[in-house]
This record gives C-alpha cells, sequence and structure tokens, in this order.
C-alpha cells in the first residue's frame, strides 16, 4: 500500500537525486538525503534550493510551498539514519560495484521492511539486488532527467521481486505526479533499449557517409518531428553515457545493432563528451539552420516520378524550364526507393538525382554514383526554392529518415513480441521519456504496417544485417491482413 511509504531516503544528490528528494518532498514525504561528505552534502542542498527557487520563479510553485518543501528534507553524510526509511532509493554513479557495495550496506542497516530501489537507467537490478538478504524487496525506479519536471518513472521488476511490491512502488509513482511503466529487468528497459540502439544506429550511418551530421539531425528533426536530431541529443545526454548504456545493451543482447559505434568510442576516448565537456558531436557551434535560397544555375529541369507534379508545378512557377529526360539540365526522380537503375538507363545519368519527400518539409537529395556535384547541388537549390529542407545523401535503401524510424519501430514491435512491455506501456514511455509526439506504435498505425515491413525488408536485403529483418510479428500481420497491432485479440 502506498501509504506505507511515508519517510524516504535517496542517497547520492547529485542533479538527479536532489531531484528525486524534491519530488518526494513536494507530494508530502519526509526525505532524507544522504552524501559522502559534507562538501558533496552541501552541493545537494544547493541542487535543491537553486530547483525551488526556479519553480517560483516559473509560477510552479508559491513562496509558502517551496518553504515546505525543503522543510521536508533532512541532509546527513550518515547511511545509518535511514534505519527507520520505508524506501530507500539510490542515485549515485551507474557504476556497478559502487551500487553492489551500497546494497550491501542498506540492506544491513534499514529495517526489512525497508524497500530498496535503484535509479539505474541500463544495470541489471537483479545482479544489485541479489547482494542483499532481501532480493524480494529491491525494484528499479528509474526516473527522468530533470525529476521534478518529467512525467515517467519506469518500474522495473525482478524474477525474484514480491508479488504486488512492483505495483505499490507504481502506485506510489502516481503519488508522485507521475507515470508509471512496469517493465521487466532488461538492459535498457524500455526508453534507453529504444533511444540508445536508434541513437547509436544514427552514428553508425554517420560513419558509413550515408549522409552528414546537420542532414541526419535535420531529416529527423523536420521529417518525423522529433524534439531533436540524434547528434544533437547525444551531445545533450553526453557521449560517455550513451557509450556506457550500449556497452551494457551488447553484453546482454550480443546483437550487432548495440555494439556501440566506433565513432562513440573515438570521441570519449578524446575527452569530447558531449555539452557537458564543450564538444562532441557539436564542437561550439549549434545545428545549422534553414540556408539561402539562391537560385541554381540550370535553365531546364525534367522531374520524374510519381506525385512528381506538385513540386514540377513549383519550380516552373520559379521560373525553370520543363524538358524531356533526354535534354534537361538536371533530372528529379522522385522516388522512395534507390534511383540507380533508372540512372543507368539515361543518356547522362550524371545528371539524375533522387529525391524522396517526406513530410512538408524535407526532401531526401540522393546521389547515385554517377551523379555530378554540379547535379547534387543544383537539386539541392531547387529543393530550396520549392519550400523545403534538403537532406543530401546517398543513394541506399530508404534514405535517411526512413533508414532510422523503420529499425526502431521494429525493436518496438520485438519489445511488444517477447511480453517484455504492453504496447500503450512502450508508447507511453516513448513519449514521456522522450519527448516524441508519437509513440512507436502510433507511428506504425499512421505509416501501416506493410510499408514498415516493406521498408525493412529493402534494408535488410541492403546491409544483411539480421536485426533489420522484420520481426516475425511483423510480417504475420501483414500476410494476415491485419491493418493495426492493436487489432490483435
Amino acid at each position: 500500500m502506498t501509504g506505507a511509504f511515508e519517510t524516504v531516503g535517496v542517497v547520492g544528490l547529485g542533479t538527479m537525486g536532489a531531484g528525486i528528494a524534491e519530488v518526494f518532498a513536494l507530494a508530502g514525504l519526509a526525505v532524507i538525503g544522504v552524501e559522502a561528505d559534507l562538501a558533496a552534502l552541501e552541493r545537494g542542498r544547493g541542487h535543491l534550493e537553486g530547483s525551488t527557487a526556479k519553480a517560483v520563479a516559473k509560477g510552479r510553485l508559491g513562496e509558502a510551498e517551496r518553504a515546505e518543501i525543503l522543510a521536508r528534507v533532512s541532509f546527513t553524510t550518515s547511511l545509518e539514519d535511514l534505519a527507520g526509511a520505508d524506501l530507500v532509493i539510490e542515485a549515485i554513479p551507474e557504476v556497478m560495484e559502487f551500487k553492489r557495495a551500497l546494497f550491501t550496506d542498506l540492506d544491513r542497516i534499514c529495517k526489512p521492511s525497508t524497500v530498496l530501489a535503484t535509479n539505474t537507467s541500463s544495470l541489471s537490478v537483479t545482479e544489485i539486488a541479489v547482494t542483499t538478504t532481501r532480493p524480494g524487496r529491491v525494484v528499479g525506479m528509474h526516473f527522468f532527467n530533470p525529476a521534478p519536471v518529467m512525467k515517467l518513472v519506469e518500474v522495473v521488476r525482478t524474477v525474484i521481486t514480491e508479488d504486488g511490491l512492483a505495483e505499490e512502488v507504481a502506485d506510489l509513482a502516481r503519488r508522485l505526479g507521475k507515470t508509471p511503466v512496469t517493465v521487466g529487468d532488461r538492459a535498457g528497459f524500455v526508453v534507453n533499449r529504444l533511444l540508445l540502439t536508434y541513437l547509436n544506429h544514427a552514428a553508425v550511418l554517420l560513419e558509413n557517409g550515408l549522409a552528414d551530421r546537420d542532414g541526419i539531425d535535420a531529416a529527423m528533426r523536420l521529417g518525423v518531428g522529433l524534439p531533436m536530431g540524434p547528434f544533437a541529443l547525444l551531445d545533450l545526454i553526453g557521449l560517455d553515457t550513451s557509450y556506457e548504456v550500449m556497452c551494457v545493451l551488447f553484453q546482454e543482447s550480443r546483437d550487432r545493432r548495440h555494439a556501440p559505434a566506433p565513432i562513440l568510442r573515438e570521441l570519449v576516448t578524446a575527452g569530447l563528451l558531449g555539452r557537458k565537456s564543450g564538444g562532441g558531436f557539436y564542437r561550439g557551434e549549434q545545428p545549422a539552420g534553414p540556408l539561402s535560397t539562391s537560385k541554381p544555375s540550370v535553365g531546364s529541369v525534367a522531374v520524374l516520378g510519381e506525385d512528381g507534379d506538385g513540386f514540377a508545378d513549383k519550380l516552373s512557377a520559379a521560373g525553370f524550364k520543363s524538358a524531356a529526360a533526354a535534354d534537361a539540365d538536371v533530372v528529379v526522380a522522385l522516388s522512395r526507393t534507390p534511383v540507380i537503375e533508372l540512372a543507368a538507363g539515361l543518356a547522362h545519368p550524371e545528371r539524375l538525382v533522387g529525391l524522396h519527400l517526406v513530410g512538408d518539409r524535407i526532401a531526401e537529395v540522393a546521389s547515385t554514383v554517377l551523379t555530378s556535384p554540379e547535379a547534387a547541388r543544383a537539386a539541392e537549390g531547387l529543393v530550396r526554392i520549392a519550400g523545403r529542407t534538403p537532406v543530401l545523401c546517398r543513394d541506399r535503401a530508404e534514405f535517411v529518415v526512413d533508414a532510422l524510424l523503420y529499425p526502431y519501430l521494429n525493436d518496438a514491435v520485438r519489445m511488444y513480441d517477447s511480453g517484455y512491455a504492453a504496447i500503450e506501456d512502450i508508447d507511453a514511455a516513448m513519449k514521456l521519456g522522450c519527448g516524441y509526439p508519437s509513440g512507436p506504435f502510433e507511428m506504425l498505425d499512421e505509416l501501416g504496417l506493410e510499408t514498415v515491413r516493406d521498408g525493412l525488408r529493402a534494408l535488410y536485403a541492403e546491409y544483411r544485417e539480421p536485426s533489420l529483418a522484420p520481426a516475425p510479428l511483423l510480417d504475420q500481420l501483414v500476410t494476415a491482413g491485419v491493418r493495426s497491432i492493436r487489432d490483435l485479440p
């Protein structure tokens, strides 16, 4: 029963731990904050005071409410002061040896009924739990940063968690004003398992030369509506943190898609950790914005492919002459698939550029091995004149957006099919934990199962990565004519 949780200990008062302490205190619980020494304790107190002061300045808290929150939190450097706590949650560094040692101490100090929780984002909760004499009373309670603002909490149960305990902790999360998602003990849980795999995949495609950093970021931000592109987000998370999570995922799954991209290792080794170190994928500069729409120096354009009339009309209105493919200065082929076969059949294959329109803001500009640099630059300018942001890429299966999006959706289907988490929970986790406009299954419904399945088949045929093959459930749903995974009995 959530009423049993009235006094909570928080061990580790960095930005995350102090935020967690604030969340519990805001909900009316007594909080005991613990740090290793007096200097760290004062920093933790400063985090809490600063965060609540900002909340007052933004109108989220009143001064009296802030004073009540601060009064509910006591500070100590002694773990022994947690002896009477009903719940203790740790937010110390993501090092298994540190966490196991801490839980051994907490097990000795805390009363037998105390629930011990870890805020780990990816480490095995089971491995932590078995260091105690109460493994059934150990759970994961993964908050997201900043904890006072983010609504998601991943509640992680293990195979030895006591019956009903995960539900009690989930109820406590609701009492805190959070949305809990209860999952099993798999590396990365829901959010990091899906998110970091997608981010790592973006780094692999960058290394493979599919497109450049700014193009990939723009494609996912403007084409899919994500809050940030993958490289800007990696810099925000921290490349060292991302690398460590990928190592944990790979250690568990041995899936090559979970092997950290070499560029991540290289940047981390060089000390380029993202925003916190002053440089990562971006080194002082911000993601590029729209460039000028200077008119390309071409006189005639041929637009091929389905749905090309609207694009051709915009070019015509801008003063470009329409011509046959054999005579045009630039040939633009609107296509969802690679265009090299089309180029090879033209009298001037160097003039052909593939174009994949994504939403109403992005156009992927695909150069084949035969495309001249002049034709690619001209197509880039034509796209800008047509009112879209160009993303220059190579002529590969699914280009950029779909090459990143479809495997992410496939991972979500596999996660659901394994029984790990429910559709609604996976969707909620990605929306609340990452700020995505839609969950993966909402995206599947919008795009269509067959479209995604066929795209994955093309990716598998191109890259021969086993994890890019459509999940068996996805294949079966399309074969059976099921329109939405939600229609399953």
